[in-house]
């Protein structure tokens, strides 16, 4: 018996690195998958039916219950096809991953609108396509008196949490996914949907550029950056024992798994009965920033190198 048994699940992305091990666990823990991949390349070029049917078949080889969609979730209606193809093949939705993503890394001042638009579209209206649709099936359930088992769970990323030099548009991105699943969790909590984040660290072809030698394997050692170590968290996040965990993002790797604390209160300061002058403000500026850092938050890859 398997956490997800009779569960049906939807990745994007799972052609490959971090998506493929997502599929690979739902799988092995009794739901049944729809694969979506639409195989470009990392910066995404191209498209290739093989990656998601060869995970098709590592999923059937085991004895799960998998199918292919080749299609690009950023576009709407196919994000609406993908949905409906889990509905018409294994009669229902329960679990969507949204993890299928490009990168066009370039400072803000080199990047061309093709950059911006290609990278907002695939993470940020990716996401919101596949939830829209998702949310839409689920409302309908929940008003015909059906129970909804309903599980979000969003890709983002340190560099939209913390910024991340020359990932302008992969940054914007991905921090309003943590926006999208923040109000997700608000408006979907009535009918018992949950929506939640990771910002994963792990070796993929997107990030070999990133990590570069930062993220390599150590031979005889654990392997922390290892896609597989990430998916154990969708696992658990897809999973009844997470009912009540919603609205939250985990930075993962390795064999850590942090809760953030986002957009916290830092310090304040009050003119009392008058509007703050910008005299005032100069004057008042040490007090504001007296318990909280006026510079550049870190950037955690950075810090742990």
């Amino acid at each position: 018996m398997g956490l997800l048994d009779g569960k049906v699940a939807i990745v994007t992305g799972a052609g490959r690195g971090l998506g493929e091990q997502h599929a690979l666990l739902l799988a092995s823990e009794g739901a049944q998958v729809v694969v979506n991949d639409l195989g470009g390349e990392w910066d995404g070029q191209g498209s290739d039916d093989r990656p998601a049917q060869q995970v098709v078949e590592k999923i059937e080889a085991a004895g799960g219950a998998a199918v292919a969609n080749y299609d690009s979730c950023s576009n709407w209606k196919a994000a609406e096809g993908l949905v409906q193809q889990a509905i018409d093949t294994y009669g229902g939705l329960d679990i969507v991953v949204n993890n299928a993503g490009i990168l066009r890394d370039k400072m803000s001042y080199n990047m061309d609108e093709s950059d911006w638009d290609s990278v907002i579209d695939v993470h940020l209206k990716g996401h919101f396509a596949m939830t829209h649709f998702a949310g839409k099936y689920w409302r309908a359930k929940a008003k015909a008196g059906d129970e909804v088992y309903g599980r979000i769970i969003n890709t983002s990323s340190e560099s939209g949490l913390f910024g991340n030099a020359g990932q302008a548009n992969y940054a914007a991105a991905k921090s309003g996914i943590v926006a999208l699943t923040i109000v997700t969790a608000r408006e979907l909590a009535k009918i018992g949907v949950t929506a939640n984040a990771i910002a994963p660290r792990a070796r993929t072809r997107m990030t070999e550029q990133t990590f570069g030698e930062f993220g390599k394997q150590e031979e005889g050692k654990f392997d922390a950056f290892a896609a597989e170590n990430v998916a154990p968290v969708i696992g658990w996040l897809a999973s009844p024992a997470a009912q009540d965990v919603t609205g939250q993002v985990f930075i993962v790797w390795g064999a850590e798994v942090q809760v953030c604390k986002i957009w916290t209160l830092g310090g304040v300061v009050n003119a009392g009965d008058k509007a703050w002058t910008v005299d005032g403000l100069i004057e008042a500026q040490g007090e504001l920033f007296k318990n909280h850092p006026s510079g550049l938050p870190p950037f955690l890859l950075e810090s742990t190198s």
